[in-house]
């Protein structure tokens, strides 16, 4: 009898010890309480990362130093070890220059198992072929939005060539995703001040935009705008939680609660590092899960 007690008690103890273990490994504790959808990622290819645009971003990052195309897996990998759930990812095009195309991005999202969403992208500068290749986007490859940045193409959003691209999300009922704030290439970051967008939303009332990147170091010009316009967001890729301005985080907790989405910019900074310091934002339980998910679910109808 006493034999059977001590092997049940160790059997306990081993079960305990088990489990342990097993929730060192995973995914951090908050993950495991919400959804996460990251609104901001890429899935490179090497035309991109290895782009001399983005020369300057390697002086301090090891993030794009690739030597071979990575797969779908690692992406996904990614994400589960940050707890995430879905990634947008983005197709790249600048001035006759196809950097992720929008098929590659549909190849990537399809091998996936629904984890990535696409998001197309258009050169501005062949405005004949942009209402055509967004209906493409959409209605062939079930694409979620289209994003184009101002930084690409050196003129801003209110440039007469993104016009086309505004009336065909409106009227396909998808948003348009852009950067705002300071660029990391050496281009110009005039073009990213985020009251270009005020113009935008003004000519175009019924468009929603997700405007990336934060807006430093014009954020509190970006929550301007957020606040005028119910159809601007912010998304906070590109930057860690440490780094968020302080201004950004009190719009968060209080009107600006369903205005503000999850992004990364993976893999320029893998999202598990995006989400670190999360608990510091002090957000309640409310307020974290549109932060997380739910206003990206609701804004990209997902």
């Amino acid at each position: 009898m006493q034999i059977q007690t001590i092997l049940r008690a160790c059997r306990i103890n081993s079960n305990i010890l088990f489990q342990r273990n097993t929730s060192s490994n995973s995914i951090p504790p908050q993950s495991k309480q919400s959804t996460i959808i990251d609104a901001w990622g890429q899935h490179v290819t090497l035309r991109h990362v290895q782009d001399p645009i983005f020369d300057s971003l390697r002086r301090w990052t090891k993030s794009l130093n690739y030597r071979e195309a990575p797969s779908v897996a690692s992406t996904i990998a990614a994400l589960d070890e940050a707890g995430v759930d879905r990634m947008l990812i983005s197709a790249w095009y600048a001035p006759n220059n196809i950097m992720i195309s929008n098929e590659e991005v549909f190849n990537f999202v399809s091998q996936s198992n629904e984890r990535l969403i696409g998001i197309g992208s258009v050169d501005i500068t062949r405005p004949h072929l942009v209402m055509r290749e967004i209906r493409r986007c959409i209605e062939k490859y079930g694409f979620k939005a289209i994003r184009v940045l101002p930084w690409l193409f050196q003129v801003p959003p209110t440039d007469r060539r993104f016009y086309p691209v505004y009336t065909a999300c409106c009227e396909l009922n998808i948003p348009f995703c852009t950067q705002i704030g300071h660029t990391g290439p050496l281009m110009p970051s005039e073009v990213g001040r985020p009251i270009y967008l005020d113009q935008v939303a003004l000519d175009f009332p019924e468009l929603t935009i997700v405007a990336g990147h934060i807006g430093y170091p014009w954020t509190e010009e970006a929550i301007a705008v957020a606040t005028k316009h119910p159809n601007v967001y912010i998304d906070t890729s590109a930057y860690t939680i440490r780094r968020y301005p302080r201004a950004l985080i009190e719009f968060m907790r209080d009107n600006g609660r369903k205005k503000v989405l999850f992004g990364s910019n993976y893999p320029m900074i893998n999202p598990v590092k995006a989400l670190d310091g999360l608990d510091t934002l002090d957000l309640d339980e409310s307020t974290r899960a549109l932060f997380l998910s739910q206003n990206t679910a609701r804004v990209f109808r997902l």
